[in-house]
């Protein structure tokens, strides 16, 4: 039976892509799970569909990060933490405390959100990185 996958399957192919699978694969797992759909006209035009809808909501998360991005580009936090000698942090400014100092200005970003390569644990002017 040929099926047109909604979504990414594992070992079988990814989001959009037409596969051959057995009839009762198809019947018992993926339709149900609506992981896929079947291969007819009017399944390809829901395909278009759902894939239309896709491309809209992500262009429009696209420019809402865009948003937020310029708007935390001229923001500064700071942090109060106790420090040792040679300037080295008791503990350690995490992405969390990082998205507390940002909600406290008003901005609500998710603290999985922000990369850090390794948690601050010194102290200093850190900027990000990238653009």
């Amino acid at each position: 039976m040929e099926v047109i996958l909604l979504d990414d399957v594992k070992n079988l192919g990814r989001s959009g892509e037409k596969v051959q699978v057995r009839d009762g694969y198809a019947r018992n797992y993926l339709l149900p799970r609506i992981l896929a759909l079947l291969s007819t006209a009017s399944g390809l035009k829901m395909l278009k569909e759902e894939q239309r809808r896709r491309a809209v909501r992500e262009v429009k998360m696209q420019r809402e990060a865009e948003e937020v991005a310029r708007a935390l580009n001229d923001v500064s936090c700071t942090a109060e933490v106790e420090a040792g000698e040679d300037d080295r942090v008791f503990g350690a400014v995490t992405s969390g405390d990082i998205a507390e100092l940002l909600r406290k200005q008003g901005f609500d970003v998710d603290r999985k959100k922000i990369a850090l390569e390794e948690p601050l644990r010194a102290l200093g002017v850190y900027t990000r990185s990238g653009s």
